[in-house]
């Protein structure tokens, strides 16, 4: 599985974004995509996540300002990011996670650069 993100950038606080992510490659028995960052200094931490259920989680940080969304045909995650914070600075990377028979596997994609300026 390879995961391509992408849309990063420089935003202003309040300002709004969407990343996506493109999934490429045995795609089969993918059971969860979503989205992590890592900011400077800190742990990678979850974000949203959706899964074939089209359940979907949100970290409380991000609760009713980002949206996860998935494109079937196109294979593709988005995250829609809106009234940015200077505390979503952050590099955002998507996830995939695929059942295995010895237990479920985590992909990462390259991770995209959000900046947040006052």
């Amino acid at each position: 599985v390879q995961l391509q993100a992408s849309g990063g950038g420089l935003v202003q606080a309040g300002g709004s974004l969407r990343l996506s992510c493109a999934a490429s490659g045995n795609l089969r028995s993918i059971s969860t995509l979503g989205w992590y960052r890592q900011a400077p200094g800190k742990q990678r931490e979850f974000i949203a996540r959706i899964n074939g259920s089209s359940s979907i989680n949100y970290a409380d940080s991000v609760k009713g300002r980002f949206t996860i969304s998935v494109d079937n045909i196109k294979n593709m995650v988005h995250l829609h990011m809106s009234n940015l914070k200077l505390e979503d600075t952050a590099v955002y990377y998507c996830n995939a996670v695929k059942e295995d028979v010895l237990g479920p596997v985590n992909y990462w994609g390259q991770g995209t650069l959000v900046t947040v300026s006052s």
